[in-house]
């Protein structure tokens, strides 16, 4: 019977078929064979052929192979949405790290003061969750690994200091706006609204030198790009060691600072207090004198002083006691400032009593007028000379007493003593359990946080120098964000003061204890330090807003616009420098 064409055909195909041979790809999932060709499999690079698919099959899941678990459980992907997913995830514990470390922070700072504990480990702590990120963004795997996620770790430096000079600053100005009147803003009065010269905030003088010193800590970003600015490639190794023992340097120094600064503080109202104190008794001594305690050449009138000295020594032993000069400060009205009559006194007696026998002869007292007398009449100088007798320096002498006092002391640097002491063991037990659970989650998702960003980089084609910038200084800066713009609403002088200064103290931190870790990380694996944009909008950002903080005390609202606007800037020229220019 012969045999049917297609049955031929078949039985042809069959007999053909069984010379050749087949492999099983047991590593795929069944359902998604491909066939390349290839005949060996241990040579297929699904990177370099072109795989043959079924149809709605992927290579996703080859990709999921080279996807390694951080500590060997944490999940990972390399998927877009898997590591956006992973980012909020890890993002947000690093937030509760930054949230707890600074709640017991505040905590611990309340019950046991500045000095060691609030200047040396708080602000250490604070950076901590920064520190951490750079420090495992450089740590993990090979050399090639580390430089390449060493972007994120600079991503995190640049963009917290940019966020914190930036939207946080300029959102602060908006929200503890008050009418400027006479360069100061005045403490809950908002009535003019949005205007940029009339509406905006002031500081003190402690606030300048806050910004001041932050000024200074972009010193070691400056020596370490110089072999860059110099186009050497010799001594790149080099600098960044000088760059590191610099930042440390600046670190034991700022700490240091921290540490003495109350008496510092404490110092200066002092001696702006005993300018008080010569202020009215000057003015007092003038009244009793008809204004003529100088003569027509401008000298003190030593023979109007004696006969000053005659009123206030009451017994006539030609002698002034401690009664006596406390009787006379009884009668003095010191302006703007509550100051204790014995305090006044003893300020005297320190000046005047020469031979230290706790009273003041004539001749003490007649010699301790003159000096201040000489002591005011420096102010006029400023002012302009308007005549030796006219006595119009004490007037500007006192302009300028008011001036340094009122940028000193606008409420919120007083010698109070820590409240709570009966609970204060219960909360010093609760502050230290919160910094612990801080660091204790900062440490643990640092390094998956960076390897999500990374893995993010990888799928997007999005460099991880620009989602760090983003993303991460959210999760690090969100808490101290929230709790510097909720502060500066309050609409007064002092917490203005207070959060500016927290705002210049957290880059400052950033600057000296985060590139600290960073150029250390660099200088021991032996990276390539290849920053340069980055280095120049950090050193842009800090010497813009330096400025501003350093010289002045008042900020109108048109400075908040500049300060925002300077977020987008940073970025934007970032990305002309690094993609157009090719810098790094």
């Amino acid at each position: 019977m012969p045999l049917t064409p297609p049955f031929s055909l078949f039985l042809a195909i069959l007999i053909l078929c069984g010379h050749a041979h087949g492999r099983f790809v047991t590593h795929l999932p069944s359902s998604n064979l491909i066939s390349d060709g290839v005949h060996d499999d241990s040579r297929w690079d699904p990177k370099q052929s072109n795989p043959i698919l079924l149809p709605g099959a992927s290579l996703g899941f080859l990709a999921e192979s080279t996807c390694e678990q951080t500590y060997g459980f944490l999940p990972c992907t390399t998927t877009v949405v898997g590591n956006l997913f992973l980012i909020l995830v890890y993002g947000f514990l690093m937030y509760k790290a930054a949230t707890y470390l600074s709640s017991g922070s505040e905590l611990l700072l309340e019950i046991l003061g500045p000095g060691i504990v609030g200047g040396l480990f708080l602000p250490m702590l604070g950076a901590l969750p920064d520190a951490m990120l750079i420090l495992v963004s450089g740590l993990s795997g090979s050399k090639e690994t580390a430089q390449s996620q060493v972007y994120v770790g600079m991503g995190l430096l640049a963009g917290s200091t940019v966020l914190l000079l930036t939207i946080i600053w300029g959102t602060c100005v908006i929200v503890g706006k008050c009418d400027i009147e006479g360069s100061i803003a005045i403490d809950s009065q908002d009535t003019r609204g949005f205007s940029l010269t009339g509406s905006g905030v002031s500081t003190d003088i402690w606030t300048s030198y806050a910004a001041m010193i932050m000024g200074i800590s972009i010193l070691p970003f400056l020596i370490v790009q110089l072999p860059q600015i110099l186009n050497s490639t010799s001594g790149r190794h080099l600098a960044v060691l000088i760059a590191l023992i610099v930042s440390v340097c600046l670190l034991i120094t700022y700490c240091l600072y921290q540490i003495f600064q109350p008496w510092i503080q404490r110092r200066k109202l002092a001696y702006v207090k005993h300018k008080h104190v010569i202020l009215g008794l000057l003015k007092h001594l003038r009244q009793r004198a008809l204004g003529r305690l100088l003569r027509d050449d401008g000298e003190p009138d030593e023979d109007i002083i004696k006969k000053l000295f005659a009123t206030i020594d009451e017994n006539n032993d030609r002698h002034l006691s401690h009664g006596e000069l406390r009787a006379l400060i009884v009668g003095i009205e010191f302006e703007e400032i509550d100051l204790d009559h014995d305090d006044a006194v003893n300020r005297i007696m320190q000046d005047f009593d020469t031979s230290r026998d706790s009273r003041v002869d004539v001749n003490e007292f007649v010699a301790g007028i003159c000096r201040w007398l000489q002591r005011a009449r420096r102010s006029q100088a400023a002012s302009g000379d308007a005549g030796p007798h006219t006595m119009k320096f004490l007037s500007d002498f006192h302009l300028e007493t008011k001036r340094e006092h009122d940028l000193l002391d606008v409420g919120g640097h007083s010698d109070e003593a820590a409240e709570g002491a009966a609970d204060a063991k219960s909360n010093i037990m609760k502050a230290v359990l919160l910094l612990l659970l801080g660091t204790a989650i900062a440490a643990a998702f640092a390094d998956p946080l960076v390897d999500a960003v990374d893995n993010f980089s990888d799928a997007t084609s999005i460099p991880a120098f620009f989602i760090s910038f983003i993303a991460l200084p959210l999760a690090t800066n969100s808490s101290e964000a929230v709790s510097a713009i909720i502060f500066a609403s309050r609409d007064k002088r002092q917490t203005a003061s207070l959060t500016f200064s927290e705002l210049y103290g957290g880059v400052t931190m950033n600057n000296v204890l985060c590139l600290s870790v960073f150029l250390a990380l660099v200088y021991v694996r032996g990276l390539t330090w290849d920053f340069s944009s980055e280095v120049l909008v950090i050193l842009l950002v800090c010497i813009v807003m330096g400025l501003f903080g350093s010289f002045r005390t008042t900020f109108p609202l048109w400075t908040a616009i500049m300060a925002i606007l300077l977020y987008p800037l940073s970025l934007a020229l970032v990305y002309v420098l690094d993609f157009v220019f090719g810098w790094s």
